[in-house]
């Protein structure tokens, strides 16, 4: 299998000209709003956005709250099962590079932020409600998201990954509207206040907690100065020593824009989350941002990505998908990958 499961990995930029790919899942945040009249519009907004968030968090030196600039690149990592060239869109994410204008130098970002997989939109779409509609009050299959899982850390062990990147992903999403979530009082001085989720442990708490922990993350939250609502951060490894403050900035700014879009009853609601706290999208007191895209439209596509997947991945690919995942060794290979960062690290502190 050496020629099988070769990741490759693309970039593009995410600006007001950008146009998506012909492989990127349209309901993605960045896809859907890159569609219609508004579009140059509307990425317009949505980077300043971002911009004025990250010169909010990162005031120190920065008076005028314009010293810093984020650029945004949307990774795509391909799949080649058979090793004949043939690639299937796994995973999208995102990538941050901070422009400091007072220095006049690039920083990096984080890479992470977003989280878009076809397989994903598979398992919750497709594979979860026949499961339910088969066994109404049981909980999901033992093996839901195995496979994305091992895909997923596939990824971060491959060449492909540590050839373009130095450090692991934080995604950041948004917390569950069906769990509760408790003001600790840890306070970091970037991440904000720390959130517990009711009555869980780490990488015990809502179905995407448990999906991502077969991906290898670690799930905390915490909301930011100045937010509505705490951030999901998925990670592997330690959140608030791995990352420098900018980084964490890069990450928090990308994604409460795009949640404050998508999510406006929730990030973008008139008053601050309590001090013990369940997000609602029925939530009413809040306020639109002035970014047009069709919310009943991207709700509906999951499903249409679902069924593409099952039809192009899944089922042509069925038996050497199934005898991967029973093969491949995942702490082995992170084994391999650990020992190889610290190796670098070591040359690169020399």
């Amino acid at each position: 299998m050496s020629k099988q499961f070769i990741y490759s990995i693309s970039s593009i930029r995410f600006d007001e000209n950008y146009q998506p790919a012909d492989s990127t899942r349209l309901t993605t945040n960045f896809a859907n709003l890159a569609r219609g009249e508004n579009r140059q519009e509307n990425l317009r907004k949505t980077l300043t956005m971002i911009n004025n968030r990250f010169n909010d968090l990162a005031h120190w030196d920065n008076p005028t709250a314009d010293r810093y600039s984020v650029e945004v690149d949307i990774i795509s990592a391909d799949l080649d099962i058979k090793g004949n060239g043939h690639t299937f869109p796994v995973i999208e994410t995102l990538k941050t590079t901070i422009i400091d204008h007072k220095e006049n130098k690039r920083i990096d970002g984080m890479i992470g932020n977003s989280f878009s997989s076809y397989v994903r939109d598979y398992d919750f779409s497709i594979v979860l409600p026949e499961h339910f509609a088969n066994h109404p009050k049981s909980a999901p299959p033992e093996e839901f998201g195995d496979l994305h899982g091992k895909l997923f850390q596939h990824l971060l062990n491959s060449d492909a990954y540590k050839a373009n990147f130095n450090k692991q992903p934080v995604i950041c999403l948004s917390v569950s509207s069906s769990k509760t979530y408790h003001r600790t009082g840890n306070q970091h001085p970037v991440l904000g206040i720390e959130y517990r989720q009711d009555g869980c442990a780490l990488n015990k708490g809502s179905l995407t907690d448990e999906y991502f922990s077969k991906m290898g993350l670690t799930a905390r939250y915490f909301m930011p100065a100045n937010s509505a609502a705490p951030l999901a951060f998925y990670f592997s490894g330690d959140l608030l020593t791995d990352y420098t403050d900018l980084e964490l900035i890069s990450a928090i700014s990308t994604m409460e824009t795009f949640q404050k879009i998508y999510r406006p009853e929730i990030y973008n609601a008139n008053s601050t989350a309590a001090q013990i706290y369940q997000p609602s999208l029925k939530y009413q007191d809040y306020s639109l941002t002035q970014i047009v895209y069709d919310r009943a439209e991207r709700s509906q596509m999951a499903v249409t990505q679902g069924k593409f997947t099952e039809d192009e991945f899944i089922n042509p690919y069925q038996d050497i998908l199934e005898e991967w995942a029973t093969s491949y060794d995942v702490a082995s290979e992170t084994v391999q990958r650990e020992a190889a960062q610290k190796e670098m690290a070591k040359k690169q502190a020399a």
